[in-house]
């Protein structure tokens, strides 16, 4: 068993991980992180990147059966072949990994595969396949060992054949001739999207009273109207009682409106959040404060322990692989002794991959006169957007919040195609702190889906100019 020594040790290589560990190497520091699965995390292997792969799927095959003839193109018996689309989506993700592997080697990171535990605030034991790999030991830990599907003991657990986490549900060998996904959030409406379009009756059970109950209201109605326009059959203001498992199917207890129902189906996919991966660190025996799943850490991520730093999911919420990465950065630096800038979690863009994707930053307009605002409010419709026409894409709307007062861009909020592409402008609008005059007196292009933004900001001011 070796003995090694590093200024800075990351705990965890996903999005949080290794992009701090690079940092930290940029700014001169001897680092190492230790990955106990694979390089780049769930992110990479099992999320955003093979979700997307998956969903493009989901929208090839859509445009091809649902949309083609519309621009004179005639596809006649679409096969869908499951283990190739799978299979691509392992394959990106493997890619991926590999890709994270060069950039180690490039900023001269070595890669330590195992278990850490701490042994001491100064040092780990690193274990692999039940041995002993190394003891390492440093000036800085970063814990950025991430989460794992939230799960209800006794009530809500997955078995990984009838009960399925994201995990299951991005490698099933065949699609289920139908499936309940408990939770509306981003997972769970981007998988129920992906399964209904490839022919599952897909049910969608939410605690609260919409989908996508963080978006702005106007949009999350709007998505729900488009999702039960395709078949998919969404209760909301529900709740799940109990499962009960069959040979190949699972009985599920809910109650909706009052009442209790049941309602059998091939798979069910726990989609109701995440939990930080804080067991089995060691981190109580160091004094590392840990609060419903959760690392405590203060602005610059640093834990009541000196030398003991934390990002990404296992400090909580949101739990966002572009937040972590963030989050990474600045803790390098100011392990580094920088003067790193604060992180603006009021300005942190959401991303649903659905169809009609869904994205937004900022305040919804309830939250925004909620806090007191006087709000200016504009919108724009897809339908009215040349682009949009021309790629068959008219349905969705682009929504601007402003303060009445001082013109300030609370909140931007897009439903429809590459609105998760276009939330960007809104995003580096808001921490430059652009205005609405601003953004009106901006010249945008023609013809592109962006022009929407434009007329949304003018529409704020009622001068919209094709609407």
């Amino acid at each position: 068993m070796a003995d090694k020594s590093f200024d800075v040790v990351v705990i965890g290589g996903g999005p949080g991980g290794y992009v701090c560990a690079i940092r930290a190497a940029q700014l001169g520091q001897k680092v190492a992180v230790v990955e106990r699965e694979h390089l780049g995390g769930i992110c990479l292997n099992w999320g955003c990147i093979p979700t997307k792969a998956l969903l493009k799927a989901s929208e090839l095959h859509h445009a091809m059966t649902g949309g083609a003839e519309a621009f004179g193109l005639k596809a006649e018996k679409v096969s869908v072949d499951p283990e190739k689309i799978i299979g691509r989506s392992r394959d990106v993700a493997g890619k991926l990994s590999k890709g994270v592997g060069f950039l180690m080697k490039k900023n001269k990171i070595e890669v330590i595969e195992g278990h850490a535990t701490f042994t001491g605030r100064d040092s780990i034991k690193v274990t692999k396949d039940g041995k002993d790999v190394a003891t390492v030991s440093a000036k800085n830990f970063v814990v950025a060992t991430g989460a794992r599907a939230r799960e209800i003991p006794g009530v809500l657990e997955a078995d990984g054949k009838l009960v399925w986490t994201y995990r299951e549900a991005m490698t099933p060998k065949t699609f289920p001739k139908s499936m309940l996904v408990i939770g509306a959030g981003a997972i769970g409406i981007e998988f129920a999207t992906f399964y209904a379009e490839f022919g599952t009756k897909v049910t969608v059970v939410e605690a609260q009273n919409r989908i996508l109950p963080v978006e702005d209201e106007e949009i999350s109605k709007r998505l729900e109207k488009t999702l039960a326009k395709r078949g998919l059959d969404i209760k909301t203001q529900a709740k799940v009682l109990g499962l009960k498992h069959g040979k190949n199917d699972v009985t599920v207890t809910l109650e909706v409106d009052g009442k209790q129902v049941e309602q059998t189906v091939e798979r069910v996919l726990l989609a109701i959040g995440v939990t930080g991966n804080v067991e089995n660190l060691g981190l109580e025996s160091i004094g590392v404060a840990v609060e419903r799943g959760a690392i405590k850490v203060d602005g610059l991520y640093r834990t009541g322990v000196p030398g003991i730093w934390a990002i990404g999911d296992v400090v909580g919420a949101p739990w966002l692989a572009h937040v972590a990465s963030h989050e990474g950065v600045i803790c390098a630096e100011a392990i580094a002794g920088k003067n790193p800038h604060a992180m603006d979690y009021g300005n942190v863009p959401g991303c649903t991959y659905c169809m009609p994707q869904v994205a937004s930053v900022g305040l919804t307009e309830k939250a925004a006169i909620e806090k007191g605002h006087t709000v200016k409010v504009g919108r724009y419709d897809y339908q009215a957007n040349g682009k949009a026409l021309a790629i068959g894409e008219p349905d969705g709307m682009v929504k601007t919040v402003f303060d009445a007062k001082t013109g300030e861009l609370l909140g931007a909020h897009i439903i429809g195609a590459e609105a998760t592409e276009m939330i960007s402008t809104f995003l580096v609008a808001r921490h430059l702190e652009a205005t609405e005059e601003s953004l009106a007196e901006a010249c945008f292009p023609h013809p592109t889906l962006s022009e929407m933004m434009h007329e949304s900001v003018l529409d704020s001011d009622k001068r919209a100019l094709n609407a």
